[in-house]
């Protein structure tokens, strides 16, 4: 068991209000390859309660009905520890849910986002509670699924940043977006992602800098936000006794220019979220410069500059983008311990190619069969509906 605590990032727990007991919240699943999608349901269950326990499971259960995960569990529950609306985590949670697990951590009841979770057998993981009325229901994020972001991946490509031809196989990727009823992505079953200034709302902490805090900028990419980006943001928040951390998130086109192949794989939108989730940071500049300048600075107050280990490309005119901070003696260079990046992410997914492409064709068919199984025994008189699948 993992407790994050939320005073551990400058608040303590909030407290049910008076006269009530508590309301205990559950929430489980794989969380691989963490995403704002994952951050979204855990922000909703929070609303609905005052403490929220997550419960993630082992690779060896997701890889018997799932197939192969991206992530090991390690890193998966330090992922979900990072998320600033959990409060615990559980490791090695069962896959189906329980009323005996609910029991377990006296908790009221589990939240699901509205898509199917499966056993190897086809069985909703959620039967049981749902039958008990302990199961509540939160919106999914339109857009994003792990599936998608493991096809981002598969297709290696730099026509989405550039002019050039695309290759056939993206072009049939591209174009299948919004091209199905209601505007959905025949690959991954979801909608595509489109940015409101509500949902960034909803992920900010509207707090500006206070007296006695120490601002912090950091800047990068922030792609496929994962446990690197985790172990650096900590080790910054571990600086100043109140820091107030501002991530600055670069437009796609200038991470591509620096970065090359098919990346940023999300886009900034999406980067956006990510890193607004994370409970060390405090603001994040959407589209901030390559360079950081005096201008830049100066507007947000900033006391200290860091970036991690790795290397720091020159700007277009073959400048150090840090040379302003370093000039006024506020730069610093913080080992985060973590060797994962998102080059290796990439690398993990092509290598094991067919098993992933194996998954997500497993995933899309037991969907399907799900769905096909609730359509006949919609169909079927009342009298002989037997209740299960």
């Amino acid at each position: 068991m993992i407790r994050n605590g939320r005073g551990a990032v400058g608040g303590a727990e909030q407290p049910a209000p008076e006269g009530r007991r508590a309301v205990r919240v559950w929430c489980d699943g794989c969380y691989d390859m963490v995403h704002y999608g994952h951050s979204n349901q855990l922000r909703q269950a929070r609303a609905m309660g005052d403490y929220l326990i997550v419960g993630v499971h082992t690779d060896e259960e997701i890889a018997k009905h799932k197939g192969p995960p991206v992530f090991t569990q390690e890193e998966r529950y330090k992922m979900v520890q990072a998320i600033k609306w959990v409060d615990e985590v559980v490791p090695a949670a069962p896959y189906v849910t329980t009323l005996e697990t609910l029991d377990k951590y006296n908790c009221d009841f589990c939240v699901h986002g509205n898509d199917i979770t499966l056993t190897v057998d086809g069985r909703d993981t959620y039967e049981e509670v749902k039958q008990a009325g302990r199961y509540r229901e939160c919106k999914r994020t339109q857009g994003v699924s792990t599936t998608d972001l493991v096809g981002r991946m598969l297709l290696v490509t730099k026509a989405h940043h550039s002019s050039q031809e695309m290759s056939s196989e993206y072009r049939e990727y591209a174009d299948s977006f919004g091209k199905c009823p209601g505007g959905r992505n025949p690959w991954t079953g979801v909608s595509q992602f489109l940015q409101t200034s509500q949902k960034i709302i909803q992920f900010a902490s509207g707090k500006e800098p206070q007296p006695g805090e120490t601002v912090i900028y950091v800047a990068g990419a922030f792609d496929l936000f994962h446990i690197g980006h985790v172990d650096f943001l900590e080790k910054v928040h571990r600086l100043a006794e109140r820091p107030y951390i501002i991530a600055g998130l670069h437009f796609d086109q200038e991470v591509n220019h620096y970065k090359g192949k098919n990346y940023p794989i999300m886009n900034l939108h999406e980067r956006t979220l990510s890193v607004l989730a994370c409970r060390y940071v405090s603001e994040v500049v959407i589209g901030a410069p390559y360079a950081v300048t005096a201008e830049l600075l100066s507007h947000f107050k900033v006391d200290l500059v860091c970036h991690g280990k790795t290397e720091i490309m020159p700007d277009r005119d073959g400048s150090d983008p840090y040379q302003e901070p370093k000039r006024r003696g506020i730069f610093r260079q913080i080992d985060s311990g973590s060797d994962l990046t998102t080059d290796l992410i990439v690398q993990r997914i092509i290598t094991n190619r067919l098993e992933y492409e194996a998954r997500n064709q497993k995933k899309e068919a037991k969907e399907l069969a799900f769905l096909e199984a609730v359509r006949r025994q919609a169909a079927q008189p009342l009298g002989e509906q037997d209740g299960g699948f």
